[in-house]
C-alpha cells in the first residue's frame, strides 16, 4: 500500500486532471477561428485538389525554414514567382499551421547539414545561444547557421513530395464534402432572397 499517493499528491493530480477540460475550452475556439473555419472557407470557394495539395506542402516546407521570422517573407516571394500555379490562401494557411513545428526542426536540420558537410557537431549551450540571441555571432555561430540551411535545402524537395502525395487524397476527400454543389437546370440551388420575397408578397 506504500505505493499509493498521498493526500497532497492526490490534490495536486486532481488539479492537473481539472485544469485540462479548461485548456481545451480555451484552445478549441481558438484552432476552430485560426485554423479549421479558414480551411472550410478555403474548400467551399472549390479548387483544384492538386493545386491545394502542393500549396500546402509548399506552405509547411517554407513555414519550417530554420531561420525564425523570414517564413511570410519566402511565401510572399513564392507567391510572387508561382502565381496561379499555388494556391495563396492555402499556402499561407499551412505555413501558419507549421510555426510551431518550426522550432522544433532547427536542430534535426543543423545536425542534418552537419553530416552532409562532414563538419564537427556545433555545442549547443548556452553560451552559443547568447550570442546569437545577443548578436555577438561567433564563426561557429554562422557556420552552424550555415549547416541548418543546408540541411534545410537538401531535406525540403523530400519533405515537399512527401507532403504532396499525403495531401493530394485529403484536399479529394475534402473538396467532395465540403465543396459549394454547382446548382443545374434540374436541380437548381435555393436563394434565400427569392424565398423571402415570396413570402413578402
Amino acid at each position: 500500500m506504500g505505493n499509493e499517493p498521498t493526500p497532497p499528491e492526490r490534490k495536486k493530480k486532481e488539479r492537473i486532471f481539472l485544469r485540462m477540460p479548461r485548456i481545451g475550452l480555451i484552445l478549441m475556439p481558438w484552432l476552430n477561428r485560426k485554423i479549421v473555419d479558414p480551411l472550410i472557407q478555403i474548400l467551399r470557394r472549390g479548387a483544384e485538389p492538386n493545386q491545394l495539395a502542393f500549396s500546402a506542402a509548399l506552405g509547411i516546407t517554407l513555414g519550417i525554414f530554420p531561420i525564425c521570422g523570414v517564413t511570410v517573407l519566402l511565401c510572399g516571394i513564392a507567391i510572387a514567382i508561382l502565381g496561379n500555379l499555388c494556391h495563396a490562401p492555402t499556402l499561407m494557411l499551412a505555413n501558419f499551421v507549421a510555426t510551431p513545428i518550426e522550432l522544433s526542426l532547427v536542430v534535426p536540420f543543423l545536425r542534418f547539414g552537419e553530416v552532409i558537410s562532414g563538419s564537427n557537431h556545433f555545442p549547443l549551450t548556452s553560451d552559443a545561444l547568447r550570442k546569437v540571441v545577443t548578436g555577438q555571432a561567433s564563426r561557429e555561430v554562422l557556420f552552424s547557421i550555415f549547416h541548418a540551411l543546408l540541411g534545410w535545402l537538401i531535406a525540403a524537395p523530400f519533405i515537399l513530395g512527401i507532403l504532396y502525395v499525403v495531401f493530394l487524397p485529403c484536399f479529394k476527400y475534402l473538396l467532395h464534402k465540403f465543396s459549394a454543389v454547382p446548382s443545374s437546370p434540374m436541380h437548381p440551388l435555393p436563394h434565400p432572397e427569392i424565398n423571402i420575397k415570396v413570402r413578402d408578397v
